[in-house]
């Protein structure tokens, strides 16, 4: 029966097309009984598959879907080309996907596997609150790469690469601390962030308890709404009402590369030097922070590993293993030039 399609086969058994595909793709995911019932069809009807159908298939199942949150952000950036080359290597096509700032990843992640073949897709970034429930209904393997949750709730039992945000900004203002530091501001996100910038707020808090220092809120400076989030404008502002408002400090710890690049300009545009009269530290590591003068103090995230160990989990997942891993990396303090020691001087 050459006329023979596959809406004919839906139509018979009182499904979609797309289940039909997935039972012709052998889907794990769909209902046993529906895809007896839909190969049984097939079969009376001696249905096969055309070759440009069959090719298409071949060519979509081996996408994998990069869901990016913030795809201006340079930290992101610099992970694309690694996630290009490595998915090259493997012979998988990668399709990257930005995700506005208000929009749902799960939503758009379930929306697009139903536009596309995909294989499975990394999330890139972004707050991954949404119901168990939800995710599910994604229906391929995900993995969460660098993707944040409220400091309150309980870790998400799936796939994940990350560090810890806490406790890496903990080392960044020990660091501060530890060079005779007692009087240290900090950009934090907004103040609406639980996450991200909620834990490295908890890492500066923890850190300056440990040390004994007592903790100030008038010290404490979070992003502007009406700017861009880890902006460098964002950085600049912040740090020049920091500057005016008279407040004494003698380091700024900011929990971005970029927006620390704004303080440096707020700090110089006032009149002021770095590191002589306020040291800065930063946070991710950027590659330009080594060419800023003077080269900025950070706390470099191992963004190659990250994306590698991201890669590493999907395939075991699409390859079928169960486990769900949640790996934590280390990332490393740089010390450069913006941060003095000034042990011994009165504050």
């Amino acid at each position: 029966m050459s006329a023979f399609t596959i809406k004919d086969i839906a139509k018979i058994c009182g499904v979609s097309i797309s289940t039909v595909s997935r039972a012709i793709n052998d889907d794990p995911k769909i209902n046993q009984n529906t895809k007896g019932r839909i190969l049984k069809v097939i079969e009376e009807y001696h249905y096969v598959p055309n070759n440009s159908a069959r090719n298409l298939k071949m060519i979509e199942s081996n996408t994998i879907a990069l869901l990016i949150k913030g795809i201006d952000n340079q930290f992101f950036q610099a992970m694309l080309k690694i996630y290009e080359e490595e998915l090259k290597k493997m012979e998988h096509t990668l399709l990257i996907h930005a995700v506005g700032e208000e929009q749902d990843d799960a939503s758009v992640a379930i929306e697009l596997t139903k536009e596309k073949r995909l294989k499975g897709i990394i999330f890139l970034g972004g707050l991954m609150n949404y119901p168990e429930e939800e995710m599910d209904m994604i229906g391929v393997p995900y993995v969460l790469c660098t993707v944040a949750t409220d400091v309150d709730r309980p870790k998400r039992n799936c796939l994940s690469v990350s560090i810890d945000d806490e406790k890496e900004s903990y080392k960044a203002v020990d660091y501060l601390c530890k060079k005779g530091h007692k009087r240290i501001a900090i950009i934090t996100g907004r103040e609406t962030d639980y996450a991200i910038g909620g834990l490295r707020l908890r890492g500066y808090q923890r850190a300056l308890e440990d040390n004994g220092i007592p903790y100030d809120s008038e010290l404490v400076r979070y992003m502007k709404i009406d700017i861009p989030e880890y902006s460098a404008a964002n950085g600049y502002q912040v740090t020049k009402e920091l500057l005016e408002s008279g407040v004494e400090f003698t380091a700024v710890y900011v929990i971005s590369d970029l927006t620390a690049f704004g303080a440096y300009k707020a700090i110089f545009d006032a009149g002021k030097r770095i590191p002589e009269d306020y040291s800065v530290m930063g946070f991710d590591g950027l590659e330009a922070t080594r060419y800023y003068h003077p080269s900025l103090t950070t706390i470099v995230q191992p963004s190659s590993e990250m994306v590698k160990c991201s890669i590493e989990l999907l395939m075991e997942a699409i390859a079928g293993k169960k486990e769900k891993r949640q790996l934590i990396m280390e990332a490393n303090l740089l010390e450069r030039d913006s941060v003095a020691d000034i042990n011994g001087k009165v504050q």
